[in-house]
Formats: structure tokens, sequence, C-alpha cells
């Protein structure tokens, strides 16, 4: 049975409910978008919920924006995904990627339905890492340069974590 998730942010405009079936909290992004859109090295867009379920109240203060992503080569493109975020305290509230448009994915770091802990957790685009970040890299964590080939939903099924 999925777990409701509720999360706010921080100045109590905006709050939502959402169903997520991997309510794990196990990957940390070091991308500058979630470093200086979330304001920390980790723990970003992470969680996964069914966009059929999410409820928002305060949807006056909710803002939406598209990161702009730069190539290797200097190039700037604007991201499909959505962040949503509140426009009165700037809390980060979730993401929205047309690409799967079944889903949404909010932060972690604005739910406050008590999250389980993760048996282990994934290091992701540290290639982009800041360089004065120590990533703290636990045993059986893994580490990826770039994005890892497994879905958030298939690292929650391969621990026995995926609530159906």
């Amino acid at each position: 049975m999925p777990k409701t998730l509720e999360g706010s942010c921080r100045c109590g405009a905006v709050s939502f409910t959402v169903e997520s079936s991997g309510p794990y909290p196990y990957q940390l992004c070091y991308c500058s978008i979630c470093r200086k859109t979330d304001g920390g090295g980790g723990f970003a867009i992470n969680l996964i919920g069914d966009k059929r379920t999410l409820k928002a109240k305060g949807s006056r203060a909710i803002r939406m924006f598209h990161a702009e992503i730069r190539d290797e080569d200097g190039r700037c493109h604007v991201s499909t995904c959505e962040r949503r975020f509140c426009g009165k305290c700037g809390t980060p509230l979730w993401v929205y990627e047309p690409d799967w448009p079944d889903l949404t994915h909010p932060f972690a770091s604005c739910i406050d339905t008590p999250l389980p802990k993760p048996p282990s957790k994934v290091h992701l685009m540290l290639k982009y890492k800041a360089p004065w970040v120590v990533p703290d890299i636990g045993p059986g964590d893994r580490k990826f340069q770039l994005y890892p080939k497994q879905s958030i939903e298939e690292w929650h099924r391969a621990r026995g974590l995926w609530l159906d």
C-alpha cells in the first residue's frame, strides 16, 4: 500500500499530499541545479509520487521554473522539468518531468511525514559537485559521475522496499 506523504513550505503558504510507493530518500545529487535551488549537496528529487494523487493547498503561492542546463561546450538549453517552489519563502516542493507524466518527485527536504531511513545511498552527478563538498560515502553506497541506470522504482524493488 503506497504511503501518503505530507509536505509543506517553510512559511506555511503551501502544503500538499501525494501517494508514494518509493518513500526512501536514498539519492544524493551533487549537480549545481540541486545544490543552488535546494541549498545543499543532495537529497533533492529522490522520492517518487503518483501525480494523480498530488493535492496542493496554497496554489496562489506556488511558482514554477525550468532550470537552464549548460553542456560541456557551453551551450545552454532549458530543462523540460517543471520545478515547483513556494513564491513566498522559496522552499523547493516538487518536480514534474513530462517524459514521465504519471509521476511527480517531491523534494525530501520539504516532506513533513517521517521518512524511512534508507539501507544505503546513491551519490549521483559527482562530476558536478562543488570543490568544497566531501561526500560522506558509506559502506554499501554507490557512486555515479552522472545518473545511474537504475530508476527510483527499481532501486526500491531490488531491496524489497517498494510499497504496492
